[in-house]
């Protein structure tokens, strides 16, 4: 069964567009890729175009007001390309791409991006990651019990930088983004999610749209870790 419906669901809903570039020889890796999409995200949030004044602000405030929703689509070549040219922010991993735009209402995406497919971004670890993270680096849990393709995925933790950001005082802000957004995401253990997930830190719950029941609870996310 869905949750009931709450008061932001009867605001005007938008959708907040991340395209993620996989090229046919030469596709990102998985962790790669959550980690640059949840980067993405806080870029947008903290750039200066999307708050006050800004050109975006107001489409980003009416975001915010409904649920934040965000949808991850593929591009490579010539698509990536035209994508590109339109107003938004790439941010940039190891080898990752993916490009973050202003939101958009639901069925309003610009057709550059709507001829863009959700499906096929399944994409694989070269190895494991390993260890948890290095000083001012946040942390993004991923639900052991859980599974969902890549995209849904790199929305998850894109939700989960989000709560995150919006949990910082101005200060955690401040030194977290001129550090330059350092994050890890990483699958916990069975054990170490449960702790995460009693522990009252920013937690994910999905509205059950796709992939997953309503409810479910799906990343947990942890400060910028100092020693």
């Amino acid at each position: 069964m869905r949750q009931e419906p709450v008061p932001r669901d009867e605001a005007p809903q938008f959708v907040l567009p991340l395209v993620v570039r996989i090229e046919r020889n030469e596709p990102p890796s998985r962790t790669d890729a959550l980690e640059t999409a949840a980067r993405a995200v806080v870029l947008m949030l903290s750039d200066a175009r999307s708050s006050g004044d800004g050109e975006w602000a107001a489409r980003v405030r009416d975001w915010q007001d409904g649920r934040i929703r965000k949808v991850v689509r593929r591009a490579r070549g010539a698509e990536w390309r035209k994508a590109s040219e339109l107003p938004g922010i790439t941010a940039a991993g190891g080898g990752a791409e993916v490009r973050v735009f202003p939101p958009v209402p639901l069925d309003g995406w610009p057709r550059e991006l709507s001829k863009l497919q959700v499906s096929g971004t399944e994409l694989e670890d070269r190895g494991q990651p390993v260890g948890d993270a290095g000083p001012g680096c946040a942390l993004l849990w991923l639900n052991p019990g859980l599974h969902m393709s890549t995209g849904k995925e790199m929305a998850q933790v894109g939700h989960g930088a989000q709560l995150l950001w919006w949990d910082m005082d101005e200060a955690g802000r401040t030194a977290w983004r001129d550090a330059g957004f350092p994050l890890a995401v990483r699958t916990a253990a069975a054990g170490r999610w449960a702790e995460l997930a009693a522990r009252g830190l920013p937690t994910v719950r999905d509205a059950g749209f796709t992939e997953v029941a309503p409810g479910s609870v799906t990343v947990v996310a942890e400060h910028p870790v100092r020693h």
